[in-house]
């Protein structure tokens, strides 16, 4: 019900967050020099931008944060990825739709994500090792890195979702 006395308080009780990427706008553009720096690297080591945006998205998944999954959807989605794809994504294990190294990529990228789960990060690096270079494993971790930097962003800052024009 909107528009009654607990909706005032709880919007009263609740104040606008600070946007910390307005509020120190130097460290938030390092952060974006960094993350492109991060996709030229994963561009360079072979990985493909709709698998760079696969990885972005899964970690957003797995950190709530619907800002940042609304850019990487849209990102991914020019890239060439597909709604079914997307839409299986927080499935990912329970489809035959990812390739092996899409499937060792999205399982480093959520041992990124979840560092303390130890038996996870080893089988997700048993994976990776099998089906990507070196190169290519750094380049997921730091992808992975550079989107949990940016959803902490916006999830403290509570960044908006607009509606698609």
């Amino acid at each position: 019900m909107s528009g009654t006395a607990t909706d005032v308080t709880t919007a009263q009780a609740t104040p606008r967050r600070v946007y910390i990427d307005k509020q120190h706008p130097e460290p938030f553009r390092a952060m974006r020099a960094a993350a492109d720096t991060v996709r030229a690297a994963a561009v360079a080591a072979g990985l493909e931008l709709r698998l760079v945006e696969l990885v972005n998205l899964r970690v957003s998944q797995l950190n709530g944060c619907a800002y940042c999954l609304d850019v990487h959807t849209r990102a991914a989605l020019k890239e060439g990825e597909t709604t079914q794809r997307l839409g299986v994504l927080p499935a990912w294990r329970d489809t035959r739709l990812f390739t092996a190294p899409e499937r060792a990529a999205l399982a480093l990228a959520e041992a990124t994500t979840l560092p303390a789960d130890a038996a996870l990060q080893e089988g997700a690096y048993r994976e990776a090792r099998a089906v990507l270079t070196e190169e290519q494993i750094s380049a997921v971790i730091w992808v992975a890195v550079s989107i949990n930097a940016f959803n902490r962003v916006s999830i403290l800052s509570k960044h908006p979702v607009l509606p698609a024009r």
